[in-house]
């Protein structure tokens, strides 16, 4: 279609018109499915029923090897990955965006719940609850101050460590431990024990992927690099040969709907309680959410930047939040938008959100009926999906941009990408902290150009804020007091609220100032004595 049907005059929301009852247009703000179901037509079915059927069968596979990453076993990949396409229809204001299991959100999921079931579910409930809380109220520009070298240093490192944590399985290797450092060192010490059988076709599959991709030949090309690695395990198999190590028996058919578990029975028969267990996820119900609606509304402005439409933060945050509150009683883990699925799903054509309707049913037809095939599914070549699914987040370009265009940016790069290897949450604290700590400096002192040629001349190179006010008051005591010069001009671009007051008292030059910050106003006042 020559028009994408989310598209809308500027100024109304999602194709409002200007007339229309208040309610209705409300309403339709709320639920942005109503701006283009009745424009829906037969050609955008069309193209919508093939985008799905061809991220479907992206995504199968995808979620297999994702669950892995979380620690989970495979089916709850599956069971993540169906919500979204029926949730987001009805709120989301992309459309392109997938929502579904993630590899940096497995990860985080991982380093939480310790391969539990019971409480990656009610991870996603929390989740949930706090994304659709911050749409209901608006605050989606809160998101606004997580700064873009905080986000890219902790993907580059979740990348690497997502990549690196595959290699155990790639190769074949057992005993590996999840902690990075001790799974850098034990890959390594334990590599003579790498099974053959695994090392040869996890390579051969990674052979094959990076070779697809580069031909760009096939937009499903991690279903049928999987399809023909678990015919040939279940060849080797079923003739006694055992050379593979496969994913084993998972559980067959749909999800029970169901509410998640609130407290848990230890090994030991300890009933752990509801606020036992939100007191161990500790400050991962506040990063898990953060770095959830982070990405998932980067990869929705992206799309919606090359294919001419906008996307509502807010609306992608209920819609976002409902997703994970649904999925919870589908026993799914927390989701967010994928990178790779988005782009297979532009990239086919897709008109609207609709589109992940056919890939949700994709996803349960391979519950209901596929499941028993799926315990063929070689390790290794699930390694090889998400070996090449994350290596593109690697973005060595980004240490030079940085360094060419602000390079005290690279601190709080450093600092998430170095943390994070630690504990992927504090990685993404800690670059939070220092890039506003970096942005209330700046804040309170701002650039000041001083020069003294019989005449003080004080220049603002940025906006002024009330703390940075003590700052002006001290550098013009110390120039007005130490100088020679009895004149002073004041050069101030305020480009923010401001109402500056100058009090200049005595004829020692003594200067005191108070900025008070009340209306709007573009002052360049020259102050002489």
């Amino acid at each position: 279609m020559e028009q994408p049907l989310l598209g809308g005059p500027p100024g109304g929301r999602c194709g409002a018109p200007p007339g229309g009852r208040w309610w209705y247009r409300a309403l339709r703000s709320w639920l942005p499915v109503l701006s283009w179901l009745p424009r829906y037509s037969l050609s955008a079915l069309r193209m919508d029923v093939v985008a799905g059927l061809t991220v479907g069968l992206t995504t199968v596979p995808q979620a297999l090897a994702y669950a892995e990453v979380a620690g989970l076993p495979v089916q709850y990949g599956l069971y993540s990955a169906f919500m979204g396409g029926f949730i987001y229809p009805l709120l989301g204001t992309s459309k392109d965006l997938t929502l579904g299991p993630t590899a940096i959100m497995s990860l985080l999921c991982a380093s939480v719940v310790g391969g539990r079931p019971g409480r990656a579910v009610l991870l996603s409930l929390l989740c949930g609850t706090v994304q659709a809380a911050l749409g209901v109220l608006r605050l989606g520009f809160l998101l606004d101050f997580v700064s873009y070298p905080v986000i890219k240093g902790f993907t580059c490192a979740a990348a690497v460590t997502i990549g690196f944590g595959q290699i155990k399985n790639l190769l074949g290797l057992r005993g590996v431990p999840q902690t990075f450092y001790l799974e850098v060192y034990y890959t390594f010490y334990r590599l003579p024990e790498a099974r053959l059988g695994d090392a040869l076709l996890g390579l051969l599959c990674l052979a094959l992927l990076l070779t697809l991709q580069w031909m760009k030949s096939s937009l499903v090309r991690n279903a049928v690099v999987v399809l023909a690695a678990s015919g040939l395990a279940a060849a080797c198999l079923t003739s006694g040969f055992p050379v593979f190590t496969v994913t084993g028996k998972t559980a067959q058919g749909l999800p029970a709907f169901r509410p998640p578990a609130t407290s848990e029975t230890s090994a030991n028969g300890t009933v752990v309680s509801f606020l036992e267990i939100v007191e161990g996820f500790g400050g991962s119900l506040a990063v898990i959410p953060l770095m959830g609606v982070l990405e998932s509304i980067a990869i929705a402005k992206a799309f919606a930047s090359q294919n001419d439409y906008r996307v509502d933060a807010n609306q992608e945050l209920l819609a976002i939040g409902l997703t994970n509150i649904m999925g919870s009683f589908v026993s799914a883990y927390p989701v967010t938008g994928s990178f790779g699925r988005t782009a297979v799903n532009s990239q086919s054509g897709v008109c609207t959100p609709a589109g992940g309707i056919m890939n949700s049913a994709v996803v349960m037809l391979s519950l209901a009926f596929l499941m028993p095939a799926f315990c063929y599914i070689p390790k290794a070549s699930l390694a090889a999906v998400i070996i090449c699914a994350v290596a593109p987040m690697v973005d060595y370009g980004v240490v030079v941009e940085l360094w060419r265009v602000r390079k005290r940016d690279l601190l709080p790069f450093s600092l998430t990408f170095l943390l994070s290897f630690w504990e992927v949450q504090y990685g993404l604290l800690g670059g939070v902290a220092l890039s506003g700590a970096m942005l209330l400096h700046h804040a309170a002192r701002p650039p000041l150009k001083v020069t003294d040629h019989g005449v003080l001349l004080v220049e603002l190179g940025s906006g002024l804020s009330f703390p940075a006010s003590e700052h002006l008051s001290h550098v013009l005591h110390t120039h007005a007091l130490l100088g020679k010069t009895c004149s002073i001009s004041i050069d101030l671009d305020l480009w923010g609220y401001c109402w500056v007051r100058p009090i200049l008292l005595g004829k020692t030059c003594s200067i005191s100032i108070d900025l008070y910050l009340y209306r709007y106003c573009w002052v360049r006042p020259a102050l002489s004595l």
